[in-house]
């Protein structure tokens, strides 16, 4: 910790963002039993991880290289999440 670096911005938002949308992705498909919003939500979080990777990936390569496990599990969910929603029209 002997080092200070300023990350800006445009760098952290969409790891808020992802965050904020993943934490929001329960309660629409298991409390409010909405598979639009939930498929809307997790094409989201799919949206905001893959912006955070890009944006991150300037500046510090390995984190990018750690979220592809994350990406990995969100994509199945998101093809999971449509198809439930597809088929449940």
């Amino acid at each position: 910790m002997g080092w200070k670096k300023e990350i800006s911005l445009l760098v952290v938002l969409p790891f808020v963002l992802n965050l904020i949308f993943n934490f929001a992705f329960t309660p629409l498909q298991f409390g409010l039993k909405n598979n639009l919003l939930a498929a809307i939500d997790i094409l989201l979080v799919l949206g905001t991880l893959i912006w955070a990777m890009a944006a991150i990936y300037p500046h510090m390569k390995w984190i990018t290289y750690i979220q592809i496990p994350y990406l990995l599990w969100v994509s199945f969910a998101t093809v999971l999440q449509l198809t439930i929603t597809y088929l449940n029209k």
